[in-house]
């Protein structure tokens, strides 16, 4: 109940704040303050894939819609965001983390989704209504130290 509060709250900051997210182009670019480059590219069959590391933690993101999956929601939710966490200095896979991720879409509104563990694979289910910038944070807890990854997801 604690993790889950301290998140709620943490989010509720990075809220007050997500309109300094800056923007990302879809090549190399500095990581908001992440402390390392982060890359960013867009496949062939359109996932879209995002990678920083975050104080010693590498965070490595994948945006795809789910009928490029051959997936349904059952809440209706179009896309999936996946995140795979890394120790950057050993590069061990993170299999006990927690953590939620928000979507804002290009006008401003909301989606918090928290993450379900997939024997280290973290995701989340998400609408995304629109073509434009989405911003999305991702914020994590491993081993007692949060971190928060954002940027920028270009949808369409």
């Amino acid at each position: 109940m604690k993790n889950t509060i301290t998140i709620f709250t943490l989010f509720i900051v990075i809220g007050l704040v997500s309109l300094n997210l800056g923007t990302a182009g879809t090549a190399t670019h500095e990581g908001h303050g992440q402390g390392a480059a982060a890359m960013e590219k867009t496949s062939p069959a359109g996932t879209f894939k995002h990678e920083t590391v975050m104080n010693h933690v590498r965070a490595e993101f994948q945006i795809m819609s789910l009928a490029s999956m051959n997936m349904k929601d059952p809440n209706g939710a179009t896309h999936h965001v996946m995140v795979n966490l890394f120790h950057d200095s050993t590069n061990h896979s993170i299999k006990d983390a927690v953590g939620k991720v928000k979507i804002i879409d290009p006008n401003g509104k909301e989606q918090i989704n928290s993450l379900k563990n997939y024997n280290g694979t973290y995701a989340a289910n998400f609408t995304f209504e629109k073509n434009g910038k989405y911003g999305v944070i991702c914020l994590v807890k491993v081993d007692a130290e949060s971190h928060v990854f954002k940027f920028w997801y270009p949808h369409g």
